[in-house]
């Protein structure tokens, strides 16, 4: 089973019912924080125990990792988000999971507040992620993907070294250069008006730019002497 949830502060749980956890897209859980969900919880099958022999569950799992992370590298608490293993007959287990869920978010507040990001910045910083899925699933399947399954695996590496250094090479910068892209469709700006923007150093923020311009994302005003979107 699955569900993405948006939990609300009178506890009004609305919840969208997939079949499979291997059918929780990564765009489905920004998506939900696109829309203001102050949080998403994904119930699964324990593992061993998948109803259709898939073994979607483990590629849940996969997916959720990989969306802390992102999470995290944007300023989103990963608290936000939470991937727990239940069956048809633990509706009692459910009820406590929702309850302690809904106090977590609660104590958080709406999505932004506890981060120190207003509404306007938090959108941009979801729209960045989200213009990238495609990339990020390709990369999760192709390099992130584990080839045994069960859930110490899959644990074990993305706690480990390895998974945070393809992330940063390979999805990191990836993102870095997404979020200039976007922050120039707004209008032109400097390296330095970038950089204090978001939050990145002016030489990284210079070979960010070197990259994309390279790709024919960016360009240099003359005129106004600032950088801005092709």
């Amino acid at each position: 089973m699955a569900g993405v949830s948006r939990l609300q502060y009178s506890t009004e749980i609305k919840i969208i019912r997939l079949m499979c956890t291997g059918r929780v897209d990564l765009s489905f859980i920004i998506r939900a924080f696109q829309k203001g969900a102050d949080g998403v919880f994904v119930g699964g099958c324990w593992p061993g125990e998948c109803h259709y022999v898939t073994e979607g569950n483990y590629d849940a799992l996969s997916t959720m990792h990989l969306c802390r992370k992102l999470l995290g590298h944007i300023g989103i608490n990963t608290a936000r988000l939470r991937l727990e293993w239940l069956s048809a007959a633990e509706g009692n287990r459910f009820a406590e999971i929702m309850d302690d869920f809904a106090k977590k978010l609660r104590e958080l507040g709406p999505l932004g507040r506890s981060e120190g990001v207003d509404k306007p910045r938090m959108a941009f910083r979801l729209e960045s992620v989200n213009t990238i899925i495609p990339y990020i699933k390709l990369v999760e399947r192709e390099r992130m993907r584990q080839p045994v399954k069960s859930e110490e695996a899959y644990n074990a590496f993305y706690t480990g070294d390895e998974a945070n250094r393809l992330f940063n090479e390979l999805i990191g910068d990836k993102l870095a250069a997404s979020q200039i892209v976007a922050l120039l469709k707004e209008k032109p700006l400097s390296t330095g008006e970038i950089a204090d923007a978001l939050g990145m150093s002016a030489s990284d923020v210079s070979r960010y730019i070197n990259s994309t311009s390279r790709q024919g994302l960016v360009r240099f005003d003359i005129n106004s002497k600032r950088y801005a979107a092709a």
